[in-house]
């Protein structure tokens, strides 16, 4: 079972979440709330596998929240929820640790299948979005200088594999890519966030595309 927490200012944001989302067997939403510090609260007290969060809430917003909840020990897979009007917090709740972002406007049925591969620890962020993120963000330039010069610092393999992070490819299907065995494929993805200074493979998957190691 997916338990889920819903942190969204809007009651009708999360009464569509909860319905759309308990109408699977395998996900529960097990709280819900609609600022940045109860969110933070609901978080600590029912250990959901994934939250879902607004970013701009009143009182403390979801970025403030996504640091708070990152520092508990074991913290869950955090998705934000944006209407994506070139927000450039979507940009820095990546780097604070989120594992991804839905738009408000994904469709029901796909709902659901995004929130089981974000419970199984994949990136929800499509390529698409990624490049219009990174266009959005205020620091572009300078992001793009650092990431090239990490890059460079990676074998070619290494690159490869960044490459599928990049693309939201699973461990397995950067494997059947490369020939190479899932097992092989987690640990070049264990040892890229520790080179590439990042915290998960979302934040690797961003930086790949701000190198332009995945193709336009």
């Amino acid at each position: 079972m997916v338990r889920v927490v819903v942190v969204d200012d809007e009651p009708m944001v999360c009464v569509f979440l909860r319905t759309i989302l308990g109408s699977a067997e395998d996900i529960e939403v097990v709280a819900e709330a609609h600022d940045g510090a109860a969110g933070a609260e609901a978080v600590e007290r029912h250990r959901p596998d994934v939250v879902l969060m607004d970013l701009r809430m009143p009182g403390v917003d979801g970025l403030t929240a996504i640091e708070r909840i990152r520092e508990l020990a074991d913290p869950p897979v955090i998705v934000v929820l944006t209407t994506f009007d070139a927000d450039q917090y979507v940009l820095r709740a990546l780097r604070a640790g989120a594992t991804g972002f839905l738009i408000k406007t994904t469709p029901p049925e796909d709902l659901i299948g995004l929130v089981r591969v974000a419970a199984e620890g994949h990136t929800v962020l499509s390529p698409a979005a990624a490049r219009r993120l990174i266009a959005a963000s205020s620091d572009g330039h300078s992001a793009r200088d650092r990431a090239r010069r990490l890059v460079e610092s990676l074998t070619e393999r290494e690159v490869e594999v960044l490459a599928g992070l990049g693309e939201g490819l699973s461990n397995a299907q950067i494997g059947a890519r490369l020939y190479l065995s899932e097992a092989t494929i987690k640990g070049y993805v264990s040892r890229l966030l520790d080179k590439l200074g990042c915290v998960n493979r979302t934040q690797a998957g961003l930086l790949a595309h701000e190198a332009g190691v995945v193709g336009a």
